[in-house]
């Protein structure tokens, strides 16, 4: 098996700075908007094709869950993303055999997770604040972390079909 770049403690390091980066660039736009954006103002930044808005969402993903009871809103919203959460950070840290746009695409969807997680947890809601309207495509409502989650997951899925693609063309030994 092939040795990671990222299993000695300065791999390690390595992935909890690539995390923490990923809630700080969160945080700090979120705590922008919170301090200088008002509710459902609109901000054009390029166009009518990006702009700035801020909502409160206290569900998930484009606000599903936002009215399911308080019970079952703590477990799914809460308790299901810590143990997620938890569960990424053991995975991406004791993995020898991850590639490193593998581990960077992990790495982004925890610390996207976390920065949404902080939110729920200290203010009962995610500050969102982006919308992209391409009039053939158009978006929700989202934030930094969400782009993070995104592009982690992307990063994520390429790194698979790459693996896959190029196992097939191994040829087979014996």
């Amino acid at each position: 098996m092939k040795k990671s770049k990222f299993s000695g403690l300065a791999g390690k390091v390595l992935i909890l700075v690539i995390i923490l980066l990923n809630v700080g660039c969160d945080q700090i736009s979120k705590s922008i908007v919170r301090d200088h954006v008002a509710y459902y103002e609109n901000i054009k930044l390029f166009s009518d094709y990006v702009t700035l808005t801020k909502v409160e969402n206290s569900g998930a993903f484009l606000s599903m869950g936002d009215a399911l009871h308080s019970g079952i809103k703590f477990v799914l919203l809460l308790l299901m993303p810590v143990a997620v959460l938890v569960l990424g950070v053991y995975f991406v840290m004791t993995r020898k055999d991850l590639s490193p746009v593998m581990v960077f695409g992990v790495c982004c969807v925890i610390g996207g997770g976390i920065g949404n997680l902080y939110d729920r947890i200290l203010y009962g809601s995610v500050t969102d604040f982006l919308h992209i309207d391409f009039v053939v495509f158009q978006t929700g409502v989202f934030n930094a972390a969400d782009m993070s989650i995104m592009g982690g997951m992307l990063l994520i899925i390429i790194d698979s079909f790459y693996k896959k693609k190029v196992g097939h063309n191994v040829p087979a030994q014996g």
